[in-house]
Order: C-alpha cells, then sequence, then structure tokens
C-alpha cells in the first residue's frame, strides 16, 4: 500500500543550516508541539493553509469575486479582511491573486516527483558533502512516506538527514533508521513541567528516545535553541549536557549545536492569521551563549555556537 501523501510547505535549496554541506530541505506540514518560538508557524497545521501578506495586497477585490466561502471582504477604505473560520483551503484566491498577497502553503508531491525536485541539486552535493534534510513541522508524523522518501533517495547516492523533536513512538524511528544518515535531534528543556509549558508536550518520551537511537548507532547532531525566558539559565544546559555526556551511545553525538534565539520567523505569524508569543524577545547575550557552551566543552561534548 502507498504511504499516505503529508503536504509540503516548501522545498528550501542551497540550505546550509540542515546538516552538513549544500543540502535541500524539505518541509512537511504538521507538527505535535507548539513551541512559544516556532519560526515555522506555517508547518504546525498538517492540511494547507492561507498565508495573506497585507504589504502586498492593493486591495483589487478579486479574491472576493472568485472565493466560494466568501472569507475575503474589502471594506470602503480599502482594508482586506479575512474570515479564516470560512477558508477550505481551495487556494482559488491564491490562483487568482496578481501580487501574490494570497498563497496557500501545502503542496502535495508523489515521492517519484519530490525526488526529481530534490536531484536538481545533486552536483552541489556531491561537491560539498552535503544531501537531503527533512523538516517540518515534525516529519516523523509521516513514518510511511519519510521512509519511502529516503530509501529512494539513498538508492540515488543521497545523503540523508531527518530533523526532529523526536516527540513519537520509537516504532517510526525505526521505519526510517535503515535509510537515514543522521538525525538532527532537539532537546530543548530539562525541566519537564516547563518544557510542557513552552512545547504543549512533556520532554520524556523525547530523551528517552535519544537514549534508544543512539545506542541503536544512529548519528546524531543535537539542537538547542537558546530562548530568552524559557531555557537561557545556566542550570538547563548543565543539566541538558550531563544526561547527554551520561549516554552509553554517546559518541554516536556527533555535534551539539547552541542555537540563539531569532526573530526571523516572528512576520510569518501575521500572515498565517496566528500570533507570535516571542515578538518582542532579543537573541540572547553572548556572554551568556559562551556561558553556556562551556558546560558542554566542560565534559568533552563536541559543542558548538552555530
Amino acid at each position: 500500500m502507498d504511504a499516505a501523501i503529508p503536504y509540503i510547505s516548501n522545498l528550501q535549496r542551497f540550505s546550509l543550516d540542515d546538516g552538513p554541506g549544500i543540502r535541500t530541505t524539505v518541509f512537511l506540514k504538521g507538527c505535535n508541539l507548539h513551541c512559544a518560538w516556532c519560526h515555522n508557524p506555517e508547518c504546525m497545521v498538517a492540511g494547507a493553509t492561507l498565508q495573506f501578506i497585507e504589504a502586498s495586497c492593493t486591495a483589487c477585490g478579486k479574491c472576493v469575486s472568485v472565493c466560494p466561502q466568501n472569507v475575503h471582504t474589502i471594506t470602503e477604505d480599502g482594508c482586506h479582511l479575512l474570515d479564516r473560520t470560512r477558508c477550505i483551503a481551495c487556494g482559488k484566491c491564491a490562483y487568482h491573486c496578481p501580487h501574490t498577497a494570497l498563497n496557500l502553503i501545502g503542496t502535495l508531491y508523489q515521492p517519484e516527483d519530490l525526488l526529481q525536485q530534490i536531484l536538481k541539486d545533486q552536483k552541489y552535493y556531491e561537491t560539498s558533502g552535503g544531501g537531503v534534510t527533512f523538516s517540518g513541522g515534525e516529519p516523523m508524523l509521516h513514518p510511511a512516506y519519510l521512509a519511502q522518501m529516503l530509501h529512494m533517495c539513498r538508492e540515488a547516492g543521497l545523503h540523508t538527514a531527518v530533523d526532529t523533536a523526536g516527540c513519537v513512538p520509537f516504532s517510526s524511528f525505526e521505519a526510517v533508521l535503515p535509510w537515514t544518515n543522521l538525525f538532527l535531534y532537539d532537546i530543548k528543556l530539562w525541566d519537564e513541567g516547563r518544557h510542557r509549558a513552552a512545547t504543549g508536550v512533556s520532554n520524556r518520551r523525547i530523551l528517552e528516545n535519544l537514549d534508544t537511537l543512539t545506542r541503536a548507532g544512529a548519528d546524531v547532531y543535537i539542537r538547542t535553541p537558546v530562548i530568552p525566558s524559557f531555557n537561557d539559565d545556566p542550570e538547563t544546559f548543565r543539566q541538558i549536557a550531563s544526561f547527554l555526556a551520561s549516554l552509553p551511545g554517546r559518541d554516536h553525538i556527533r555535534l551539539i549545536q547552541l542555537l540563539p534565539y531569532h526573530s526571523y520567523g516572528v512576520g510569518k505569524y501575521a500572515s498565517m492569521g496566528q500570533s507570535s508569543r516571542t515578538a518582542e524577545l532579543q537573541p540572547p547575550p553572548e556572554a551568556f551563549m559562551q556561558q553556556a557552551l562551556q558546560l558542554y566543552l566542560d565534559l568533552d561534548l563536541p559543542a558548538q555556537i552555530s
């Protein structure tokens, strides 16, 4: 039976931040975490979603005339209003918008078609030691499709990586392990209560899966975002570092990346009809980043600020 096909929000070519070398990052929609600082809010929902970029709108009214659900209204003073509760993501308004102020986020790719898109940059992967990374959202929510794509990419000679928060049954990891060269694995907080408050879920399964994954011999990059007011305290990083150092499979942790908060994704929230919880935050001070880094280096862990 063919795997159910998930929506994909974006194919990011020439990516330099999602594993080694030059890569294509495939963003699968749908996530079971709701991180306060998420920079891909368009990937939270599994289905197609409508994006409205107000600055590009000229209030021409084309969307009003083609929308079957009466989602759009242009007021007398030229203000474009949306009733998103009525939207069925049919895409008609986006198709007819002459200024790309409206975009339908989410495309369905048959595996063979997606592979052809990925292979467009195969020469760059080969010369840079790069490949393909499946991200999201949470790509591990689609294990059958993901395993099929990873298998096809490996058969094509590509290095493969999966970017995950790890909050899935370990059977999902078992489905993709044979075809995955590298896991980019998020560890956001140590304290379970704080993790639940910041992301909406417990971190117990996440930590247990990391232990099992490294015991199974999978190579892993650990990625920890450093978010002011959420996890920017030395004790959090001391606890995470101690946990990683204690893992029996710690030799399979190839790199630990500390990722300072940035606000690049804040502008997306308004365009998706959402509100950002971190719009007012500033990046953590360099002094704190160095302090956190030293906690890992003191335990001979391969950490860096990325």
